[in-house]
């Protein structure tokens, strides 16, 4: 039949099986790269090539099916004309000139050029292709049916799991890099908002709460004089209520369940202790996300943290854990953090128990959270010993010399501006040794 025909109709068969070749080969790469999110949005919005796209991409097996049955079936209907072609014009002995120049012509025209440009403009290539390959589908899908049968059961005997739903599904770390990589689309505050969500399971309530040390409450033992001041000038709308020392916790007390109480006759420790809700304890090692769920289960805004054994840690409220994904609700958080104070020389002087993740996020440090939870403790861990005032260590890329301690830590220590070095080694300096800046 290819005989009968003249070498002008042969070779106008022959450049538009190329385009056709071409077009399946841009078809598949662009219906591949096209974002599934991106996609989905789009078919929820009735768009109609996104429809289409996304109904095809529901049996992507079949898909490419289709799609390589019909690109290889041009792909030898194009070798053939060929041959017939170069056999017309230089004889029986161009067998070897026909391949040389149909394999330029193909990976130019029929591979590399409609891929690379389906790549670039995927839906742009992907949508219009939709009108031709879908009623394709329906003509050919005996064949595509019977393909992708002998295909499944390659796939068993192989032992290869075909279900694609677990490829569509994002673990953590690659929503937070599609966050990260959202670029002007989606504002910095915005992200910081979304990454503070995402985080919120690597993090603790022993990595954000108020250390027991640092509690402010009630002490039912104190005079009563004691306590109305206190009640007076709290700066917390919610305080722990104990006995003797913070060992014996008796309950929180709410202030403005006692509001109505000051003005009456009979305000005393009974009807205070009365307004006394019982305590809420929780875990140290409850992660953010957990402990957020709890709080709106058990209609809490404040919990006492405790250790393996049942040990009074800190105190973590529901705001702390708001602060970590909306950021601090002042304008800057390091004017008013008391432990650090910056020097006029770029350093900074750190109060010991300073808590590191406040530390990092006020001033974007990257010292080390993994361990300890307080500079005075992430200085005591490198150093194995309590170091003497003047004592230099770099942690971080940061220089940090002690200023002053005392018999069972350290009390100050002056932070420097990480140096502009490749390579900032974490390990202790020598013992008294001025910082390198």
């Amino acid at each position: 039949m290819l005989n009968e025909l003249s070498l002008t109709a042969l070779i106008i068969i022959f450049i538009g099986l190329i385009l056709i070749s071409g077009f399946f080969s841009g078809s598949e790469t662009a219906l591949m790269c096209l974002n599934r999110y991106r996609l989905r949005h789009l078919a929820n919005d009735n768009h109609r090539g996104g429809m289409r796209a996304h109904k095809l991409l529901e049996k992507p097996d079949r898909l490419i099916g289709l799609i390589l049955i019909g690109n290889n079936a041009v792909n030898i209907m194009i070798t053939l004309i060929a041959a017939v072609i170069m056999i017309r014009l230089f004889g029986e002995l161009s067998v070897l000139t026909s391949t040389a120049i149909l394999t330029v012509i193909m990976v130019l025209f029929a591979e590399v050029t409609p891929k690379t440009l389906a790549a670039l403009r995927p839906e742009r290539f992907a949508f219009p292709s939709t009108f031709i390959l879908l009623p394709l589908m329906k003509l050919m899908f005996p064949l595509v049916w019977l393909v992708n049968q002998f295909t499944n059961v390659l796939f068993k005997i192989l032992k290869i799991n075909v279900n694609q739903a677990d490829a569509l599904h994002l673990s953590q770390d690659e929503l937070r890099t599609v966050v990260l990589e959202s670029g002007s689309l989606i504002s910095s505050s915005h992200q910081g908002m979304l990454l503070g969500i995402l985080n919120l399971e690597q993090v603790t309530v022993e990595d954000i709460m108020v250390p027991r040390g640092e509690i402010i409450g009630i002490n039912v033992e104190d005079s009563w004089e004691e306590i109305v001041e206190l009640l007076q000038n709290a700066q917390h709308t919610r305080l722990p209520v104990f006995k003797g020392d913070t060992d014996n916790i008796v309950g929180v007390i709410h202030l403005r369940r006692i509001l109505k109480l000051q003005n009456q006759s009979n305000f005393n420790k009974e009807s205070l202790l009365e307004q006394v809700r019982e305590p809420y304890f929780v875990p140290k090692s409850t992660s953010l996300n957990t402990q957020l769920l709890n709080f709106q289960h058990a209609k809490r805004r404040i919990a006492l943290v405790v250790n393996e054994y049942g040990e009074l840690q800190g105190l973590v409220t529901l705001e702390d854990i708001l602060e970590e994904i909306v950021g601090e609700f002042t304008t800057d958080p390091a004017n008013n953090y008391n432990d650090v104070h910056p020097q006029e020389d770029g350093t900074w002087l750190v109060d010991g128990s300073a808590n590191i993740r406040d530390l990092n996020k006020s001033l974007d440090w990257t010292l080390p959270t993994d361990g300890p939870k307080t500079l005075n403790g992430l200085l005591l861990e490198h150093l194995e010993s309590i170091p003497e005032p003047g004592t230099s260590v770099k942690i971080a890329g940061h220089p940090i010399e002690i200023i002053q301690s005392h018999d069972n830590g350290v009390k100050t220590a002056r932070i420097y501006p990480a140096p502009d070095m490749e390579n900032d080694s974490e390990e202790p300096e020598t013992p008294n040794s001025p910082p390198e800046l």
